[in-house]
């Protein structure tokens, strides 16, 4: 049953835990942001970084710091907070387990941090090879993923306790959204942690000589497209199951709710080739197949588009609104845990078309490694996620502190939300126009200098210094309306909202609920996807320095 009681809390001992997730999220937060400004600032050709830090350094920290660490810490806390609240309260062994896993994240996050900021690992976000970084780079990153499969364990036993004690029923909805959601991540990190472990931790350390670029390429591709997902479901999980709470009406459907989310474990991981339709080493029909299941990924997005608007029109209707769109007047406007995760949910729209175009493979010939992708990064993740993240916080860390929301800080937040869609729309709109025009994805003005294609671009670049430093603000909004809220709000109690499910909506089958059935169909279909491709690879490895070749 879905608890739906102002006063069920989450226990003081899990508020605790979840609050340590945030704080680094928030720390990772503002060191990520501020090497963000630099990096358009220095890419725009007016400004020189001092003390010889470097380019490509800064926009490693600025992509592992927001990539990474601040999802990753920011999820884990949101989700444990969620399963102590509707699942029920963890048990001593569950919480334990997930502050081990905490500790164990943020030793690998701090060796990982270290490395890149004494310049031993500016590899980027995606740390291809050849680029080589220290083993301590590479041995933080590992216990990031090994500490967040020990806090996703600590999650499902909580939920499969909740299974237990409730024999016949459907789990409560954010409940089971996350446990589909760290069955993805759990699936999906295999993948980045083979790769590490097997190639590029050996490889530099000097165990081996060379490693196969082309199989740690696809080896990361299998996470980094899940990851995606592994970003924006938990801002599903607010857009279904809590904002109807929010502006007073209900959830649409538990049941579409719950069946988008298993077509997201189901093909949100045999995708990987879509970032790759320009490698060779690939057979085209295995990259054609793999196109195929990443556009079916679009019909549960259209799914919850269409739940979500079902459920603001249900509730503008009971309002007596009138006319096509006469229901948009009756939602709360002036609240800004609905305010801004809509203004995400807006960023989606155009987002997800671009995400259509990266995932096209003739249109992705146009746009492949041209800043346009970063462009669209910065919608889904930095837009989408990342607002409807903030929205979460600004009830959810009161919450957690046993503090309230006030009026003051609620009318920042609505500034805030909206100093980032001007900052996002400067920067992000200059990007894509620039990648159109065939701008780099990742240089910096310097590289090209005085040429005429450099000089072409200065505007948009220019635009998106215009665009990242307004962001910043927004960052520096978002810093402090969350030590006021963590700290300094008053005492009080603010809100869990947990929706109900309209009372017409048709029962929610158990079939949802046999994770045998969908962990095994998930299975098949990343075997079908990538056996025959990998055992090709291998066979057909080019000899001496094996994949060095790509490049």
């Amino acid at each position: 049953m879905m608890i739906s009681s102002q006063k069920v809390k989450v226990d003081p001992r899990d508020a605790k835990l979840s609050m340590a997730h945030f704080y680094v999220a928030f720390t990772a937060l503002a060191l990520g942001g501020l090497a963000g400004l630099l990096q358009v600032l220095v890419r725009s050709g007016k400004v020189e970084l001092p003390y010889g830090i470097g380019y490509y350094q800064v926009l490693t920290v600025h992509g592992v710091l927001l990539g990474l660490v601040l999802t990753t810490f920011f999820i884990l806390g949101f989700q444990f907070a969620v399963i102590s609240r509707t699942a029920g309260t963890l048990s001593n062994r569950a919480r334990k387990t997930g502050w081990i896993g905490f500790w164990i994240m943020t030793i690998g996050t701090a060796m990982a941090a270290a490395m890149i900021l004494l310049n031993e690992a500016s590899v980027l976000f995606t740390f291809y090879a050849p680029l080589m970084a220290h083993p301590i780079f590479y041995t933080g990153l590992t216990l990031v993923v090994v500490g967040s499969w020990i806090a996703g364990g600590a999650m499902l036993t909580s939920y499969i306790r909740w299974r237990q004690h409730n024999p016949g029923k459907p789990s409560p909805l954010l409940s089971f959204m996350v446990v589909v959601n760290t069955l993805m991540w759990i699936v999906a990190t295999i993948g980045v942690a083979a790769t590490v472990l097997l190639q590029m931790l050996p490889w530099s350390l000097g165990l081996v000589d060379t490693i196969d670029v082309l199989i740690s390429r696809t080896l990361f591709w299998y996470f980094g497209h899940p990851l995606v997902y592994f970003w924006l479901l938990p801002a599903y999980m607010c857009w279904y199951a809590i904002i109807p709470k929010i502006i007073g009406g209900k959830i649409f459907s538990d049941s579409l709710a719950r069946m988008s989310f298993i077509l997201f474990l189901l093909f949100s991981i045999p995708v990987g080739f879509h970032h790759q339709l320009m490698e060779p080493g690939i057979d085209p029909a295995w990259k054609f197949l793999q196109v195929i299941l990443t556009f079916l990924v679009v019909i549960p997005s259209l799914m919850t588009a269409f739940s979500m608007f079902g459920t603001f029109e249900m509730y503008g209707r009971s309002q007596g609104a009138t006319g096509l769109f006469g229901w948009l007047k009756k939602l709360p406007w002036g609240d800004a845990r609905f305010v801004v995760p809509f203004i995400g949910m807006v960023a989606f729209i155009p987002a997800g078309a671009g995400g259509m175009v990266n995932a096209s493979h003739q249109l992705n010939q146009v746009v492949h490694n041209t800043i346009w992708v970063t462009g669209h990064f910065h919608l889904t993740l930095a837009t989408a996620v990342i607002l409807t993240f903030f929205g979460i916080s600004y009830w959810l860390v009161p919450h957690l502190t046993g503090r309230i929301l006030t009026k003051k800080m609620n009318r920042l937040a609505i500034i805030q939300a909206l100093t980032w869609a001007v900052g996002m729309t400067f920067m992000s709109g200059a990007m894509h126009a620039a990648g159109l025009l065939g701008a780099p994805r990742r240089s910096s003005f310097s590289t090209y200098g005085e040429s005429a294609q450099a000089i072409e671009w200065i505007p948009y670049q220019i635009a998106q210094a215009v665009g990242g430093t307004i962001l910043f603000i927004g960052i520096i909004l978002v810093l402090y309306i969350f030590i006021n809220l963590a700290f300094y709000a008053p005492k009080g109690e603010q809100e869990f909202p947990v929706g109900e499910v309209t009372d017409n909506a048709e029962r929610t089958p158990m079939v949802f609920e046999n994770w045998k059935l969908w962990i095994g169909i998930t299975v098949v279909l990343i075997l079908f996807a990538y056996t025959i491709p990998f055992i090709d690879m291998i066979q057909n490895a080019p000899p001496g320095s094996k994949g060095y070749k790509l490049w």
